[in-house]
């Protein structure tokens, strides 16, 4: 049955994947609901693989590739056996896609190509039969046919070849494919069209590489699903020996080409042998706990034999990266009186209200509805204290006091009262960043402290920021600084205010970049798509329940390695932890990361944003009623679950059959992601860096009379550099881009689910279901009720609608992480 398949995904070396999964038998990817929670607790029908498998098959005609618009599909049943008394002549039908770095546009060996296809030998097809032959035990004799051009347009070609299929061939299983080309192809579909009742899909979407390339014919299964234990008899070796094809053997530097799956630490983010600053400590190791990503093969550095060398591209598997280059839509180069300028759009939250950042009321609505909402906690232990040494650190009490906090909230209640209330809520950055706070300052162009920043909830469901401490641990012979900020009506603490919010939002912004962005959705998924492709045959059924959230993940985080969180990249220079950025979030992922608390239900728990109710919707109630991003985000929670309930029920109908909990990775990212041009292009709502210290903090007499005289200059220079803003827009501009080919959860309908009329059926039900989100949301953001969402010149809250145009929409939510 399945276990031994996904036995091995789950016994992968455990320092292989996030570390929970080490204590639990889970395959996932961040942020969907649990597989095993939601199956039935009765027996349900067996599904279609227990009829007489070698009679028939399900079969779809012409679903267009993973890369290309869907086409119109119909499910039909082809009865193929070896009861019929005449061979069939059957042609088989290649679509490829026609690419700008493929084989068309090679001009050196493109003349050997059009001989190659002037012969008709362009590809070498052979027919496999899903059954073994009952006489001899063996394999059946395949069926081999070239195929040659049929046509040709902007976008793809089609190659053909004919075939007789003997009477007792029985169903095709497979096809091995050897292409003849001096250059890969990018195959979508083969279609095998003359059977009595329909054609026989082969969903392919992959590079084929060259011959000449490397000998190995590639392998492509028809669209049929199946667990290990209902593998057809002729399919069972091929389904192995793609999986080993897949792993490799660990050795030697990746090519290219290559379509192989396998771990490594981050020991490539520095670069020691370039300048001994640039060295980084190896992230995965014992000392620095990571997630692993995929291993390049690269030669390791001469002055750090752990870390491996840098180089100008970054392998992933072939069928991992990018399909074409898209250009950002909003950076725009024009040449004015000979001076380059970067030209960007106004983010939408600025072209709304020119003074929402300046205001505490949005500073604290976005903490809801902003690019950050899984930061906030409800406050449940008083008074508020450190976990760090105090020998270390210094002194762990807080300096938000009872009496303090009684007096910003005018003595409506007690402390007390608003905890037992629930009202009061934190946003902790402080034991996290603490240790980090001295290493940086050392660096110059930046600052760093450890905050608390606390809000209370009025009456009306909105939040109030009642204060901000900002702690430097000791130094050198100084002791701990640490110093309570709150709002205040005189000239000089407001200024005061405004430096202290400024620099929290500086805190906000590294840590939802490196751990909420970056750590909990692009890097702790890269590892599963790893082991599920090392692990899962492309015709199991949970593969491909899972492929189209895997697309572009590795490629997008392969970038990520070699322009944006290296040594000396955009994030260590933009940010406020520098040169200690990802280092940051390591520690972030030892002490915070928990695979258990990662679904959204128990991450809303685990903050006290919400609790258990069995009478409530979702079968939660929410802290604070009018949470946007909580209060679509469950419904979204509720849909994917739903559709992968069905999915997996109709495959493993016995709940003991299910050893592995998979969860699609869908909604978390785009909730953190498409909406960071909108809320962070302009800098002073989101800075991302803090570049001076407190005006109050061991201040020379100078520096504090020049703060008394131009309070507006020490805010701007706190704030980002203009080329650290600019650096940042350009960046942000990109990642919140929707391209023109983006894949939209529950908008695609694989091939492999159509030939299924359960799971068809249950893809309806979802795609049904993302549209009445649609129309929720819209229904919410016109509602003046709730104000955490809407407003005068406030955005609504879009993040968690599924679709979207091109470009950046503040909305939509892709199948994958693929920005």
């Amino acid at each position: 049955m399945m276990n031994s398949q996904l036995q091995k995904l789950n016994h992968a070396p455990s320092s292989l994947l996030p570390k929970s999964s080490i204590h639990t038998n889970y395959l996932i990817s961040h942020g969907s609901p649990s597989l095993i929670n939601i199956l039935p607790r009765h027996p349900v029908r067996q599904n279609d693989h227990n009829k007489k498998k070698s009679s028939s098959c399900m079969v779809i005609r012409a679903s267009s590739g993973e890369r290309g618009s869907s086409a119109a599909v119909s499910t039909v049943t082809t009865t193929i056996t070896s009861t019929e008394n005449k061979a069939v002549s059957v042609k088989a039908v290649v679509t490829v896609q026609v690419t700008a770095g493929g084989f068309l546009s090679s001009i050196v060996t493109r003349p050997l190509d059009e001989i190659t296809d002037l012969l008709g030998k362009t590809l070498l097809l052979e027919l496999v039969s899903a059954e073994l032959d009952p006489k001899t035990g063996l394999e059946k004799d395949k069926i081999k046919g070239y195929a040659h051009k049929a046509s040709h347009n902007d976008d793809e070609v089609i190659y053909e070849s004919n075939f007789t299929i003997p009477a007792d061939f029985g169903a095709v299983g497979a096809i091995e494919v050897e292409n003849e080309h001096h250059k890969e192809i990018f195959i979508k579909t083969i279609d095998l069209q003359g059977f009595q009742n329909g054609s026989v899909n082969v969903p392919c979407n992959s590079w084929v590489h060259a011959k000449f390339d490397n000998p190995q014919k590639r392998i492509f299964f028809t669209n049929k699903s199946y667990i290990p234990s209902e593998t057809p008899s002729g399919l069972k070796r091929l389904r192995e020996l793609e999986l080993e094809n897949l792993r490799g053997n660990g050795e030697g530097e990746r090519k290219t080409t290559d379509r192989i799956y396998d771990y490594d630490t981050y020991n490539d983010l520095g670069d020691p042998d370039s300048k001994d600053e640039l060295a980084r400590p190896v992230l995965g190791s014992k000392e620095h706990p990571y997630p692993r990503r995929c291993r390049t093969g690269r030669p390791r550095t001469k002055k750090d034999p752990l870390s491996e060398k840098r180089s100008s591209s970054v392998y992933v598997p072939r069928d991992e990266e990018f399909a074409e280059t898209i250009i950002p839509r909003l950076v725009k180069t024009i040449t004015d009186g000979g001076d380059d300028l970067l030209l960007f759009e106004t983010p939408e939250i600025i072209d709304r209200d020119k003074f929402a950042w300046f205001r505490d009321e949005e500073f604290s609505r976005q903490t809801l509805a902003g690019l950050n909402p899984y930061s906030i906690e409800l406050i449940t232990e008083w008074p508020l204290k450190s976990k760090l040494d105090p020998e270390i650190y210094g002194p762990p009490e807080s300096l938000i006091t009872t009496e303090l906090v009684e007096k910003e909230i005018k003595g409506c209640m007690t402390v007390d009262e608003a905890l037992k209330r629930k009202k009061m809520f934190i946003l902790d950055y402080h034991d996290l960043y603490m240790p980090y706070v001295n290493k940086v300052r050392e660096i110059e162009g930046t600052t760093l402290y450890g905050s608390r920043t606390l809000l209370f909830l009025t009456e009306d469901g909105t939040l109030r920021p009642v204060a901000i401490e900002l702690t430097r641990p000791p130094v050198g012979d100084k002791p701990q600084w640490k110093q309570v900020f709150t709002p205040t009506w005189d000239a000089t603490g407001c200024w005061l205010w405004r430096l202290a919010k400024a620099h929290v939002c500086a805190h906000d912004a590294g840590y939802h970049q490196l751990v909420i962005h970056w750590l909990r959705t692009h890097c702790a998924t890269e590892p599963y798509i790893i082991a599920a492709n090392r692990q899962l045959s492309a015709m199991h059924p949970i593969y491909r329940l899972l492929h189209p959230h895997f697309r572009y993940t590795m490629e997008i985080n392969a970038l990520a390695r070699e322009s944006l969180i290296n040594a000396g990249g955009i994030i260590e220079g933009c940010f406020s932890p520098a040169k200690y950025s990802i280092e940051l979030s390591s520690a972030a992922y030892d002490q915070l990361w928990r695979f258990d608390m990662e679904a959204l239900p128990a991450d809303l728990i685990r903050r006290g944003m919400a609790v258990e109710d069995p009478t409530a919707e979702h079968g939660l109630k929410l802290t604070i009623e009018d949470y946007p991003f909580a209060n679509d985000g469950l419904i979204l929670w509720d849909a994917i679950k739903e559709w992968v309930g069905d999915y997996v029920n109709h495959y493993y109908p016995d709940p003991t059959l299910v050893e592995s909990d998979t969860e699609l990775q869908a909604g978390h990212h785009a909730a953190v992601n498409f909406g960071q041009y909108m809320y962070a292009g302009y800098f002073p709502n989101r800075p991302t860096i803090a570049r001076t210290n407190m005006p109050t903090e061991d201040p020379s007499e100078e520096f504090f009379k020049n703060f008394l005289k131009k309070p507006e200059m020490a805010l701007l220079m706190c704030f980002p550099s203009q080329i650290q803003a600019t650096k940042v827009m350009a960046v942000l501009d990109v990642l919140s881009n929707h391209s023109p080919d983006e894949e939209y959860l529950g908008e695609k309908l694989e091939s492999s689910w159509a030939e299924n009329p359960v799971i068809n059926a249950a893809f309806e039900r979802f795609n049904g279901n993302l549209k009445r989100l649609e129309g929720i949301i819209d229904e919410r953001n016109t509602n003046l009720k709730l104000k955490n969402r809407v407003g005068a010149g406030v955005v609504p809250y879009e993040l968690l609608k599924p679709l979207s145009t091109p470009g950046v929409t503040g909305m939509g939510v892709p199948n994958s992480i693929s920005i």
